[in-house]
């Protein structure tokens, strides 16, 4: 008979005989003093690593700890299976228990050199704990550990499983606690950490409160999504094969007061630009008629009475070119009524024909004045830059992002810092450069040591750098790009997840600018970043489908549907996507719109 429809009476009593017989049980033991967990990432806070699965996802709810858990769904003759192999001691004894929820769900371990062991429930409305204990054989230093549905019989879910035991003998013993850890940088919403490499270990956890915040290859990380003055203590273990270390000595950091911070932004949101001030092929769209997916709308675009004037100026779409365009109490009104809905409204400089060079101070404070009259008349939340071309390029002697000397980066950064001075936190700061502009740095910075190189290249970087404790958002554009190098020195190109992936992790990993492992780039925070891609084949080269949209938010966010690049982390508070262009998506039929709310809610 085939299994898949096995009667469910015959399962119950099959299960209950293997119970009854000697070594399988699904009684606890209290763990010794010695012993250690060595289930790897047995919450799943971070995604799936560790863990092979046939049908398996991770999900914010329903948990029982942290802020993840399993969710699998077994189908046809597929019992929707997640295990891991770990290491273990000879002639030991091991204690396997986890939560699970759901129907005819089971957790066990096989390759014991003993007796193979499972316990299960056949109905879990809410979280039920499982528990059962083996012993290794003699010569056993591996043991595999899995949970499982059955067939037809839907999701269920699963977290906190431990395998609690003697560390194993594949890598010797767990390492040693991390040393060293410290804040290296704080601010209203984060908190950066490192600490100093655990002989033999292979990962780092990073730990907020006692509650797992993330799992890291190196020595440093981030955790955000913080509040702001807020006192936090933080600790690290170190991870290998044969378990988790202690815990390392506590920090403990407290948040600024200020900063960029989220700028008032949902957990994930949606940014679009939209054809304010033009019109083409997608058509103008009235900024009352943008659904209310769009958490960010750029208004496209203002533009520059010269290139080094400064003076900024934002012409609506006139009636010739745009006959349906409102008028302009319809559209001050549309803005309001936006803000009201929770929604932010920026202006944004430059596009690919609005290049602005402020190379001199009478330009820097002509920038400032004219922004500023344009945020005021409309009464908008913030800018946005997305200079591009040749608004941005370094003197040859520019050498460091760090400390910028070209007049063109002194003069934006000191208007920025300005304007958020002048209207205070609430201010909205986004860019929006292109990856020549940014990622390429890793390569290559201006004009290299010898010369000859584009002075634009990584030109946005001293920029970012400066303005990161008052930046809301960095989507850098990817799209209308070359191959780009990234940190597995391998060159991505457009067309597919991977390429998103490879982009994103550089931005949330930091790179050495150059290749010069002194002039590091640090890392943003995960909820300053959001992706950029086009909204159809009509609105820009790159152009990736749903489906390999959904890819790259499952890798850079769970760890999971990952293809070739490697990230070096998941950032499940990855703020979300921006978009060329609302105008294009309408034109499409609202398909990118329609996938990030399937995919975010």
């Amino acid at each position: 008979m085939d299994r898949a429809r096995r009667p469910r009476f015959v399962l119950a009593a099959l299960t209950a005989a293997l119970l009854a017989l000697p070594g399988i049980t699904a009684l606890s033991s209290a763990a010794r003093a010695a012993d250690v967990d060595v289930a790897v990432n047995g919450g799943f806070e971070s995604g799936l690593t560790g863990w092979t699965c046939t049908a398996g996802t991770t999900v914010n709810s329903p948990v029982h700890s942290g802020g993840s858990a399993l969710q699998a769904t077994p189908a046809g003759s597929d019992d929707a299976q997640c295990a891991q192999t770990v290491s273990v001691q000879p002639n030991a004894q091991y204690t396997l228990s986890g939560y699970v929820r759901g129907s005819y769900v089971y957790l066990g371990a096989n390759g014991t050199g003993t007796t193979d062991v499972s316990a299960w429930t056949q109905s879990a409305p809410d979280w039920q704990k499982l528990s059962t204990t083996f012993r290794t054989g003699a010569a056993t230093t591996k043991v595999t550990i899995y949970t499982h549905g059955w067939y037809g019989t839907g999701a269920y879910q699963a977290d906190d499983i431990t395998l609690t035991g003697p560390g194993g003998s594949g890598t010797g013993q767990p390492p040693a606690p991390p040393a060293g850890l410290r804040a290296t940088s704080v601010t209203a919403s984060s908190v950066g950490l490192s600490w100093s490499a655990a002989t033999g270990a292979t990962s780092y956890a990073v730990y907020r409160d006692g509650v797992k915040a993330q799992t890291v290859t190196g020595t440093s990380a981030t955790v955000s999504g913080l509040t702001a003055s807020t006192a936090y203590s933080f600790q690290v273990t170190a991870v290998n094969d044969a378990g988790e270390s202690a815990k390392s000595t506590a920090v403990t950091a407290t948040t600024s007061a200020g900063g960029g911070g989220s700028g008032g932004l949902p957990a994930h949101a949606l940014v679009g630009y939209l054809h304010a001030s033009f019109a083409n092929g997608a058509g103008y769209t009235r900024l009352a008629d943008v659904p209310d997916s769009w958490d960010v709308i750029d208004l496209a675009f203002g533009e520059p009475t010269s290139v080094t004037s400064g003076d900024i100026r934002f012409n609506r779409c006139p009636v010739t070119e745009c006959p349906n365009v409102e008028s302009d109490a319809d559209f001050k009104a549309a803005v309001k009524a936006k803000q009201a809905a929770g929604k932010k409204v920026l202006i944004s400089i430059g596009g690919q024909n609005g290049q602005v060079q402020l190379t001199t101070t009478a330009a820097r404070d002509t920038f400032v004045s004219s922004v500023s009259k344009i945020i005021d008349t409309y009464g908008l939340d913030g800018l946005d830059i997305d200079f591009e071309g040749h608004s941005l390029s370094l003197n040859a002697n520019d050498t460091d992002f760090r400390n910028p000397t070209t007049p063109v980066i002194v003069n934006l950064i000191s208007a920025l810092k300005t304007l958020k001075a002048k209207y205070g936190s609430s201010f909205v700061l986004t860019m929006a450069p292109e990856t020549f502009f940014v990622q390429n740095g890793y390569q290559y910075y201006g004009t290299g040591k010898w010369g000859g190189q584009d002075p634009r290249c990584g030109a946005y970087l001293p920029v970012i750098h400066a303005l990161r404790d008052d930046l809301t958002l960095l989507h850098v554009q990817d799209y209308n790009s070359g191959p780009v190098m990234g940190l597995d020195n391998q060159y991505h190109s457009m067309g597919g997840a991977d390429f998103h992936i490879a982009m994103t992790d550089m931005l949330l990993t930091g790179f050495p600018v150059a290749g010069d492992p002194a002039n590091v780039f640090p890392p943003l925070r995960p909820d300053q970043v959001a992706i950029g891609m086009p909204a159809s084949t009509n609105a820009g080269n790159g152009y990736v489908s749903a489906s390999e949209v959904t890819k790259t938010l499952d890798c850079l966010t769970k760890k999971t549907n990952c293809g070739s690049y490697a990230t070096h982390g998941t950032w499940p508070a990855l703020r979300g996507l921006m978009t060329w262009s609302v105008n294009w998506d309408r034109y499409a039929n609202w398909e990118f719109e329609k996938n990030f709310d399937a995919y975010f809610g």
